[in-house]
């Protein structure tokens, strides 16, 4: 015990005594414009204007995002919140290389949240002579334990508690995917446990440039560091032939297309898409510090509040994490008074992958209730959950992390950000507001099962205030915890003041 809280005092005493991380200036750079070759230029020819195609499901979204890859003749823009190195993130990997072995010009930003322990397959990915990978507001001192990297960089906490939360990849400037899904297997449902509920849309047509361009502006913030700038790790040359191994089924399940298939694929998808004027809302990197007002990132906050107050009949909000700010809650609370039917869907206690932010949204449940919403949490045993999980289902759990609205049947908003204090006043985040009847009704049609009583719990209020859990099978008069101790953790979360943070 001894050594260790001698330990503890030498790392507060490095703390205090080491800099902080200097931002860094480099030359800027802009993607490529729109190809001239290849069939996704082609396809611009073919259909200049704005088009979506819904990627509800993981299965689907990560086939579309490896066509896009192999369809690229000139450049990708790729941009995350988190790529993990298991078998979905090294299935990406392995095609972006491949790529790249094609002369395509590969960008990669990647915030540094989840990055612990993986410098030496970034540094490798970034040795490729046609990728760059740049890490965004990286962490200083870099340990491969995610709890000795926090301990170590305390003294820098107010710059490194703002997070890039976008999620975005361009492809020859023609087609893009935005929306909620990182990159890694519990999102495209292939996570032998727990895996998620998410949503996407696959953009052609004018939006994508303008996509491409926020992607600029975050890939030359002074924030975004080459790997090679902050990390000390050593790239591993087997690094390559891992990921290549490591990618073998998914290669087997999704092998590389041919162009003529690209070609008879990419032009279905156009045809069959749903047409209608988009918007891209993303919030601008800090230049100063996100607790600065006139420096915070809350572009996209603003947004969807205005979409809210602007309904007149019917909102439907998918958000795996909600906890409204005072805004949102007056703006969903006006919306009710409006006679507009506001239903929202959100996570259940076991669903939640964050305790702390049930715990934080639970505090906001009656209220919610009292003003009209109607509300539904997602059961992690869904009955049809298969239509997001790859089979053997029996030990597989759903849980939600989709980030979208669907207004009046005919505008859609889809994209990164939660309904939550972070993602509306901390994290940057970006999305797409499409007016689209057609596109509208689509998801209205994809979403309503995810309502049903066998996937989800139906909030209600009891005669005498209660807020009562209500299923197909069963009605609870408390949270569908799987024990007490999990109510305890739950508790002991909500009385802490850490809701601003969450």
């Amino acid at each position: 015990m001894i050594a260790l809280a001698r330990a503890c005092v030498m790392c507060l005493v490095l703390l205090v005594g080491c800099g902080a991380l200097e931002p860094v200036f480099l030359p800027e750079q802009t993607t490529a414009p729109p190809s001239e070759t290849g069939v996704l230029a082609e396809l611009g020819h073919t259909y200049p204007s704005n088009w979506q195609v819904p990627l509800n499901d993981g299965q689907t979204a990560l086939e579309w995002r490896l066509r896009a890859i192999d369809s690229a003749t000139v450049s990708i823009d790729l941009q995350s919140f988190i790529w993990k190195s298991d078998q979905v993130g090294a299935a990406i990997q392995d095609r972006i290389i491949a790529a790249a072995d094609r002369g395509v010009d590969v960008r990669i930003l990647i915030d540094d949240s989840f990055l612990a322990g993986d410098d030496s397959r970034a540094l490798a990915i970034h040795q490729h002579e046609n990728i760059q990978y740049r890490i965004y507001n990286p962490y200083k001192r870099r340990p491969s334990s995610v709890l000795a990297r926090t301990l170590l960089n305390q003294s820098e906490f107010s710059r490194l508690d703002h997070r890039m939360h976008n999620k975005a990849m361009v492809v020859d400037n023609h087609v893009a995917i935005i929306g909620g899904r990182n990159l890694a297997d519990e999102y495209f449902g292939f996570h032998p446990e727990a895996n998620f509920r998410d949503m996407e849309l696959l953009l052609g047509g004018p939006i994508v440039q303008k996509i491409s361009a926020s992607f600029d502006s975050y890939f030359n913030d002074q924030w975004s560091f080459p790997v090679d700038r902050v990390s000390h790790a050593q790239a591993q040359p087997v690094s390559r032939n891992s990921i290549t191994s490591q990618a073998s089924d998914m290669r087997k399940r999704f092998p590389p297309n041919e162009r003529s298939d690209l070609r008879i694929a990419w032009f279905e998808a156009a045809r069959g898409s749903h047409r209608g004027s988009a918007r891209l809302y993303v919030d601008r990197p800090p230049v100063e510090s996100p607790e600065a007002p006139s420096d915070r990132p809350d572009q996209v906050a603003k947004e969807i509040a205005k979409i809210v107050r602007d309904a007149r009949n019917e909102i439907i909000i998918v958000s795996a994490y909600l906890i409204p700010t005072q805004t949102i809650a007056d703006a969903l609370k006006g919306a009710v008074e409006r006679g507009v039917r506001v239903r929202l869907l959100t996570n259940s206690i076991n669903s939640n992958n964050h305790l702390s932010a049930y715990a934080a949204y639970r505090g906001h449940v009656r209220q919610l209730l009292s003003f009209g919403t109607e509300l539904s949490e997602v059961r992690v045993g869904a009955e049809s959950r298969s239509r997001y999980i790859v089979p053997p289902l029996a030990r597989k759990e759903l849980g939600l992390h989709a980030k979208y609205m669907i207004v009046d049947r005919r505008y859609v908003f889809v994209g990164s950000s939660n309904l939550d204090p972070r993602s509306l006043r901390i994290n940057t985040e970006i999305g797409v507001l499409v007016d689209s009847g057609s596109l509208a009704r689509k998801l209205v049609q994809l979403t309503e099962p995810d309502f049903a009583l066998s996937n989800a719990w139906e909030l209600q209020l009891s005669e005498d205030g209660q807020i009562i859990w209500v299923g197909d099978d069963v009605s609870l008069d408390s949270e569908p915890a799987t024990s007490a101790f999990q109510r305890l953790e739950e508790w002991f979360f909500a009385h802490l003041p850490i809701e601003d943070e969450l």
